[in-house]
């Protein structure tokens, strides 16, 4: 099974006292068109922190032409939720090759069992999550990102049309990939996503507050002002 590590950036941001590395347990939630990929890709530019998502490792299966790929297409294509267990296998695989250096989930878990579940498999790796940062926005900021979203197909990239250093251009600045819109980016399937996200998605706040670990953050605004909050979060110049 092909597994991607789907940011390049490699380089350790080293700060605090005597240049100790940050090696943050990070998973970022929120409804779809929060942010989150976006905020993923600011997060390991600027602190080197391994970032993935089952979307993005599914698309890669599909590209690929694996088996699981091609089963898990359709219900993408819908905006169906994909198996647990076949997600959880997928994260785990992924936290075995690369959690030794942090990691940020872009969008998992999405469901209490999955978020038991990655519970289980940090203990099992002798580590746990240091912070569940919620991106807060409104239906209405949804729709708009949602409608106007480029995805490099290779890497997982995700940008904006109106996005003044990639508007005019339709190759991944990463790798190279071609920018196109998601088929799941359709308003009619976004409305079976917020269905989903409602139900399955946001009975994890309680679970991340009981846990003392949840973190909300305003998504509606721009995407350096959502940044700074996250960053002082990470570099811990926040309260618990």
């Amino acid at each position: 099974m092909a597994l991607c590590w789907h940011r390049h950036h490699r380089h350790r941001w080293r700060g605090g006292v005597l240049g100790v590395e940050v090696k943050r347990r990070l998973v970022l939630l929120g409804a779809p068109g929060s942010g989150k990929g976006t905020q993923a890709e600011l997060i390991t530019r600027q602190f080197g922190i391994p970032v993935t998502s089952p979307g993005a490792i599914l698309r890669r299966e599909k590209d690929l032409g694996t088996p699981l790929g091609l089963e898990t297409a359709e219900m993408l294509q819908h905006g169906d939720l994909v198996p647990d267990k076949t997600i959880v296998k997928l994260i785990e695989d992924w936290l075995r090759l690369h959690g030794g250096y942090g990691f940020v989930f872009d969008g998992f878990p999405r469901t209490l069992p999955q978020a038991e579940s990655l519970e289980s498999i940090l203990e099992s790796l002798h580590t746990s999550l240091d912070a569940a940062i919620w991106l807060e926005v409104s239906e209405e900021t949804v729709r708009a990102r949602i409608s106007g979203r480029l995805q490099c197909r290779t890497c997982g990239f995700t940008t904006s049309v109106d996005s003044a250093k990639f508007a005019d251009r339709p190759i991944c600045p990463y790798c190279e990939g071609r920018l196109e819109r998601r088929s799941d980016d359709d308003m009619s399937v976004l409305q079976t996503r917020l269905r989903e996200y409602n139900t399955k998605t946001q009975p994890l706040a309680d679970y991340y507050r009981k846990m003392s670990i949840l973190r909300r953050i305003d998504g509606n605004r721009d995407r350096d002002a959502v940044f700074a909050d996250i960053s002082r979060l990470i570099e811990g110049k926040v309260p618990a």
